[in-house]
Formats: structure tokens, C-alpha cells, sequence
């Protein structure tokens, strides 16, 4: 997020787009509401009639896919109606000139043809954004589980540096991260291409430095992504896989596809809490130690980096993460002999510009934002009040693209996955508490009175979907919050396991993220 989320509380206006907000972030949904008592207008963009629909000024039901085209409509209007900050623009930005031109084409007529949002309700939303400010922008996975997800982020940062809403408090195009340290992972290196703090391994003085504080020669250029790692699996050239606190048997698509690319690996290690899908055909189970168990630190959704203190010893044979990871380096011949947590976030501080000036002592309660570069930092609530990182913020001019999949005659169906309040991600955890399991015992599909009525289907029916990569059964849930034409399925149920459904092979071309969010398939009644 490029600001906090106390901020959100004091918006003049709330998007939301592509976000499921008070399902997935409950806490951050009572921010928006707070700022709507506070006389903030509410804006949703969502494929479905969500819940924090109901209380928006504006609400809108874009087609799947279709988030660019409502995107560059509203920057058509917001230029035509000459609602755009201009200061903002000559001082702050580049590449102006070729977005003006790329939205020009973007007429309120075409992006209803495109996305099915009337001209009435995109000219709403065009003139509440850009004259209510500040203005904060929230999205979540809608908006970046497309092939065309980069572009959609894009988008959106396009919007918000057009009419200069990035660098204030209150403002900001914020990601809602999925669980609660993504950032923090992504920070301290969890992705292929970078050490912690996102400096380059193909970076000379970064790989130099790391080389130097590890004591190993360390590779140069990025390694896989997970959608490269299971072609390599299924072309056996990786034949070992170690898994932490991860169930890709559950969230990774086409898994008749993964299933296959499982079976070609000579050795899967599982790290985790409870024996989920992947864990149960892991050669080697390695119990970790949960949250109350550990001593640490999280980064959540808005870069605030909090201590993590441990409750209780752990229990049974299990231990921490960094602990079972110290050890098994150790045993490879890699000594790590770090004595505690601590030790090892003040070598992360030392190496990690963003995150230098923090400390055990100054996390305190509250922890603090990166960035912190020195010891006598507040730290950063919001981030480019004076400049971008890169100096001017580029406007980039993007076109829109159909998803990879539309229905057809065979798949008739738009279908959709996300999550439902009680779960969160595979129900690794949540579904061994009874009490949120009462609340949603199975997995369900979500279809429209309309097409109900088409199939003859009631309430609690089970349905059989299918697409090209397979099938699946679930029970009707019949929801006027689904468009005709349309299906929900939510991720957290193995004996429902909606990944066989998506597609592996439709990616977004940069970010290699899958296109969970639109597939084609079709739906009929079970027939005993």
C-alpha cells in the first residue's frame, strides 16, 4: 500500500475495485465505512453485487475482465470534463501525452459495449473520483489474477497519478494483500528474481554484497516462477520440491495438470502447521511451530513491520521456521547457527536499506513502516509525497485485451473463484476450527436466480461444472448477487476443488500470475 490504513478513515472518496473487501479484509471494510459516516463517497467496481455494494454512492458490475476498458473510460471523462490535476501531471509525471491519446478512444459507449457499465454510472464514478479528494484506491486479487494483470495495476496507478492522487494522506492506490506477511515475505526475498528489500540478484553490487555477508557465491539471474517450476516438474527437470506453509494441491490451477507434475518429483518436503492436501503425499513432513509459538516479526498490508511475541512453547516436536530451516541448511553442509529471531531480523536490517533503521526495541507495540532507514526514523505512513522511486511516476498507455478464455457454445458460463467470510485460502487452518467450519461446512456454487431457473435447479442442488481441464461437484447456492450467465466458486474446499477448473496455461505474460479469475465453463444438474 502506498499509504496506511488508518487513512482510509479520512477520504473524501473510497474505489474499490476488484476487492471483495469486507469478505477478505474485514477490518480494513470497517475503515471504509467509518469514512462514509464521515460523509466519504463510496465507489465499487465488482463483477459481483458484493456486500459493500449496498452502501456505495456508486456501484458498478463490470464484465470479467473487463477492468481496463472501465479504467481508461473513467480517465476519457475525467480529461474530457478537464477534471484532471494538471499541476500534478507537469510536475510529477511523464508520458502523458501517449495516454491522453490511448484513453481518447476509450468513449463511454465503447466501454459499455466492452464491460457492460452504463454511461450514466461510469460518468458518476469519473467526476466522484476525481473531484473528491483525497481519493484511495483499494484493490485486491480481481484486479491482478488476469493474463492481463500488470495492465490492470497499470490502470490503476494511471488513475491515481491523473487526477494527483498519490503522495497525500488519504490517497494512494493500495493492494489488500491475501494473508496476513505476503509483504513481509516479499520483502525479505520471497520471490525469484530478488534478495530482501528487492535488490536485483542479477545486480552486481547487490549479489556482491549478499555474497559477501552469506559467505556463498550466489546465482546471478532469477530463478523460477511457480508456473515454470511445475513445467519443470512435469518435464522431470526438477525433481525435488520443498513446501512451506503452502497447499498448491488446493491453489494452484489446472490440478489434474499439477497432479501430474507431482508425481514426477523424487522428493516433496512439506513444512506446515496441519497435514493438508499437499502434505498428505509429501515423502517428508516437517511440523512447524504456529504464530502463538514463535517469536519473530510480520509485515502486513501496509508496510508496518510489528513483533511477533510467542505465547507458548511449542508444542509436540514441532518448531519454528527459521529453526527447522537453520538445521536443515546445517545438515547440507551450510552452517547457520543463528541463537534466536532477533539475531536474524538484525542481519536482515543490516542488509536491507528499507528496513535499516528498525530494531526489536523500536517495533515496540506498534511497529513501524517502512521505509526506515536510520535509528532516528518515524518511519513512512505514505509514500512519494516529494517523488516517485524512479523520480517522474510514467503514465503507461495500455490497450484492452479480451480474458484468454470466453464462454462459447460448449462452455456457456463466465466463471469466477475468491474466497467466502468463515475460510481463508486452502481452510488449512480454518477448517479444523468447528466453529467457522459450522458456519461453512462445503464448498458451493454461485449461480443467478435466472440461470437457475433455466436449469430447473433449486436451493442445495448439486451441480456438476466442468471445463476444459475437468470437472467438479457442488451444491447451488442461488445468489442474486451473481450476474447471468455467470458462476462463483470459492477456493478453501478439497472435496470441491475448484482449481481443476482453471487454467495453467493462462498467464499474465510479466508477472507469470494465472488467470484465476475468468475461465469458461459450463453447469448442469447432477444425474444420479
Amino acid at each position: 500500500m502506498t499509504n496506511s490504513i488508518a487513512e482510509i478513515e479520512d477520504a473524501a472518496c473510497v474505489f474499490i475495485i476488484g476487492s471483495n473487501t469486507s469478505t477478505s479484509h474485514p477490518l480494513i471494510a470497517r475503515r471504509v465505512l467509518r469514512a462514509k459516516e464521515k460523509g466519504a463517497k463510496l465507489l465499487v467496481a465488482d463483477p459481483r453485487a458484493i456486500q459493500m455494494s449496498h452502501f456505495a454512492d456508486v456501484a458498478v458490475n463490470q464484465r470479467l475482465g473487463s477492468d481496463v476498458a472501465l479504467l481508461n473510460g473513467m480517465m476519457h471523462l475525467i480529461l474530457k470534463n478537464g477534471w484532471e490535476d494538471r499541476d500534478f501531471i507537469k510536475a510529477r509525471t511523464e508520458g502523458f501525452e501517449e495516454l491522453k491519446e490511448t484513453v481518447a478512444a476509450y468513449t463511454p459507449q465503447r466501454v459499455q459495449e466492452i464491460s457492460g457499465v452504463s454511461p450514466a454510472d461510469l460518468e458518476k464514478m469519473s467526476e466522484i473520483y476525481a473531484t473528491r479528494r483525497p481519493a484511495t484506491l483499494l484493490y485486491t486479487m480481481g484486479i491482478t489474477q488476469h493474463t492481463t494483470g500488470v495492465d490492470n495495476v497499470k490502470s490503476v496507478c494511471n488513475l491515481a497519478m491523473l487526477t494527483g492522487n498519490v503522495g497525500v494522506a488519504s490517497s494512494g492506490v493500495n493492494p489488500l494483500r491475501g494473508q496476513n506477511n505476503v509483504q513481509g515475505a516479499c520483502d525479505m526475498g520471497g520471490l525469484p528474481n530478488v534478495f530482501p528489500g528487492y535488490q536485483q540478484v542479477a545486480n552486481p553490487e547487490a549479489n556482491a554484497k549478499f555474497t559477501k555477508a552469506w559467505g556463498r557465491p550466489l546465482p546471478d539471474k532469477p530463478g523460477r516462477t511457480l508456473p515454470d517450476m511445475i513445467t519443470a516438474m512435469s518435464e522431470g527437470k526438477l525433481k525435488a520440491l520443498y513446501v512451506i506453509g503452502e497447499n498448491p494441491k488446493l491453489s494452484d490451477p489446472d490440478a489434474n495438470h499439477l497432479k501430474h507434475a507431482f508425481n514426477n518429483l523424487e522428493l516433496l518436503i512439506v513444512q506446515d502447521l496441519f497435514l493438508s492436501e499437499t502434505a498428505q503425499g509429501a515423502h517428508v513432513v516437517l511440523p512447524a511451530a504456529s504464530s502463538a509459538e514463535k517469536d519473530g516479526t510480520f509485515t502486513n498490508t501496509e508496510r508496518r513491520c510489528m513483533r511477533l511475541r510467542q505465547a507458548i512453547k511449542p508444542l509436540g516436536n514441532c518448531l519454528p521456521d527459521w529453526e527447522i530451516a537453520s538445521r536443515l541448511a546445517t545438515a547440507m553442509g551450510y552452517p547457520m547457527s543463528y541463537r534466536n529471531a532477533e539475531e536474524i531480523f538484525r542481519e536482515m536490517a543490516a542488509l536491507t536499506p528499507s528496513y535499516a533503521g528498525m530494531s526489536y526495541e523500536r517495533l515496540g507495540i506498534d511497529g513501524l513502516h517502512w521505509p526506515c532507514p536510520t535509528a532516528d526514523h518515524p518511519g513512512t505512513k505514505f509514500l512519494h509525497p516529494v517523488q516517485f522511486t524512479r523520480g517522474l511516476g510514467k503514465f503507461h498507455a495500455v490497450q484492452y485485451q479480451d480474458p484468454r478464455e470466453l464462454p462459447d457454445a460448449e462452455y456457456p458460463y463466465y466463471l469466477t473463484t475468491g474466497r467466502m467470510f468463515a475460510h481463508y485460502h486452502t481452510g488449512t487452518m480454518t477448517r479444523v476450527s468447528p466453529a467457522l467450519d459450522r458456519e461453512q461446512p462445503t464448498g458451493y456454487v454461485e449461480i443467478n436466480p435466472q440461470d437457475a431457473f433455466k436449469l430447473k435447479v433449486r436451493e442445495g442442488e448439486v451441480l456438476v461444472i466442468s471445463s476444459p481441464r475437468g470437472r467438479i461437484e457442488a451444491p447451488a447456492k442461488i445468489s442474486p448477487e451473481m450476474l447471468p450467465g455467470n458462476l462463483f466458486l470459492p477456493i478453501h474446499f478439497g472435496e470441491n476443488p475448484t482449481n481443476v477448473l482453471t487454467n495453467s496455461e493462462a498467464l499474465d505474460p510479466l508477472a507469470k500470475i494465472p488467470e484465476f479469475k475468468v475461465s469458461k465453463a459450463r453447469v448442469e444438474k447432477l444425474v444420479e
